[in-house]
């Protein structure tokens, strides 16, 4: 029974399935990173007018290896009153998990470690757990800036998980299943098109929960010189560095398969597909942190208060309603109504509810 779950062009038996897809996710994490990396830096650098990494090999493309080999040589410093043991442990706590997301996420058909009834909900479960090692990393440096930015990772995520989970219900209502394979299987039409709120919705709260720009407070230098991860060094910094985007490169796998029809596609290859659509959704975390200024605490609190968290339940009620009375109709008939659903609750929500994005700090 466990055979059938293999693809068909997967030779050997199901332990060495699990061996080899162990390691081809790894080494797709790690490749990925170092590619985002230089592809932010580059990016942004056009998008600034300024150069980017152009030193280490041909347009620079070495330079991502070339912080590797720095961080690793550098040496690894402990406060002399830190939790040696707890100080040790964050950067591993904060990164496994995101490797361990992956092991859900179908890169073509059939082609993932495993095909759970509930991928879901394994998903929401695992990426949280991120947050307990930022937490740790925080507490155990016995820094109080550290302290801060680890509490502040704690609001964003416990206020933004809420609206993020109840986007993701919109999705599984449509696919029947919380299985990303039978997810991606069910999107004859990209789910995007069917659900633009609880894309939108997911969106926002998967860039605050991963702490990126422009709800990166918990590494804002301006108030808290580099937030949790200041007192650290070495490989631990760059475990802290890798698992921050790797939860880019995971965010941006989520949205592909629960959103783009994962690595569905004509012409070019399934897996193709699916790293140009990575490709692209990561384009566009880049460009938002290069164009949008960072927020206050107060707005981030309120975003996720005032604004995605009605949003989601009314979309989620939406969402069911057209389900229960148009059962049998063409999700094709539905993008219409759900695109001016999504335009006109945004605009009433943003005229009810001022977030206070006028104000600026002095």
């Amino acid at each position: 029974m466990a055979m059938q779950m293999l693809p068909p062009d997967w030779p050997g038996n199901l332990w060495a399935h699990w061996g080899i897809f162990t390691v081809i996710i790894l080494a797709f994490i790690l490749l990925s990173v170092m590619v985002f990396i230089w592809f932010e830096r580059r990016a942004m650098a056009i998008m600034q007018s300024r150069l980017g990494p152009n030193r280490a090999g041909p347009f620079g493309l070495f330079q991502p290896v070339a912080d590797s080999l720095k961080v690793l040589l550098k040496e690894d410093i402990v406060p002399s009153r830190a939790d040696k043991l707890v100080h040790w442990l964050a950067p591993v706590v904060a990164f496994v998990p995101v490797m361990m997301v992956f092991a859900v996420v179908p890169f073509q058909g059939g082609a993932l470690l495993a095909d759970l009834n509930v991928g879901v909900l394994y998903i929401v479960a695992i990426s949280s757990v991120t947050t307990v090692g930022i937490f740790m990393a925080g507490w155990a440096s016995n820094n109080k800036y550290s302290l801060l930015g680890a509490m502040r990772q704690v609001a964003s995520v416990v206020s933004y998980e809420i609206p993020v989970v109840l986007s993701l219900i919109g999705v599984v209502l449509l696919a029947g299943s919380m299985s990303l394979q039978q997810i991606v299987q069910a999107q004859d039409i990209p789910f995007i098109l069917v659900q633009p709120l609880g894309f939108l919705l997911f969106f926002i709260g998967a860039l605050a929960e991963i702490n990126r720009a422009p709800f990166d407070l918990t590494e804002a230098d301006s108030e808290l010189v580099a937030g949790f991860h200041i007192e650290y060094s070495g490989m631990k910094f760059g475990l802290f560095y890798l698992a921050e985007y790797a939860e880019a490169l995971m965010v941006a796998a989520i949205v592909t398969t629960l959103f783009l029809g994962g690595w569905r596609g004509p012409l070019l290859p399934d897996w193709l597909w699916f790293l140009v659509k990575v490709g692209a959704v990561f384009f566009v975390i880049v460009w938002i942190r290069t164009t949008v200024p960072r927020v206050r605490i107060d707005q981030l609190m309120a975003l996720a208060w005032k604004f995605l968290f009605p949003l989601a339940l009314i979309n989620l009620l939406v969402t069911a309603v057209e389900i229960l009375v148009w059962p049998d109709v063409s999700l094709w008939m539905l993008v219409p109504v759900n695109f001016a659903v999504m335009i006109v609750l945004v605009l009433l929500w943003s005229k009810l509810f001022k977030l206070g994005w006028g104000r600026v700090d002095v």
